[in-house]
């Protein structure tokens, strides 16, 4: 039943990473534009909780949007341009789904970890 409730959160995380990725798409030719869309990016896969239905789901869309942009247009050209900001950011959808799955492991405490808590003898 918890999984009904966080679907729509995965809908708007992938939206938004899809949002986020035309961005960076569109504007990657400009040098602020790069930054822009690699630091929006990065800043949001960070503050997203980590889980499937977050921070993948984010990762997702981003990816997908961008393995589209790769693709070549009826036209014959590309969106993404085959220069160094255009590698730049195929390296950053590389890193934003590699991001996204490690997202997915769990962190725990070790056995006998007190968590920082001072206990009496």
């Amino acid at each position: 039943m918890a999984h009904l409730r966080r679907a729509p959160l995965a809908v708007l995380c992938l939206l938004g990473g899809a949002a986020v990725s035309t961005c960076a798409v569109l504007l990657h030719d400009y040098a602020w534009g790069l930054v822009l869309g690699v630091v929006t990016t990065f800043a949001l896969l960070v503050a997203l909780p980590p889980g499937w239905w977050s921070r993948l789901s984010f990762a997702v869309g981003w990816v997908v949007v961008l393995w589209q942009a790769t693709t070549e247009r009826p036209e014959g050209d590309y969106l993404v341009s085959s220069d160094v900001s255009g590698y730049a950011l195929l390296l950053a959808g590389m890193v934003v789904l590699a991001g996204g799955f490690v997202g997915l492991v769990r962190r725990g405490r070790p056995a006998g970890d007190s968590g920082g808590v001072e206990t009496a003898p």
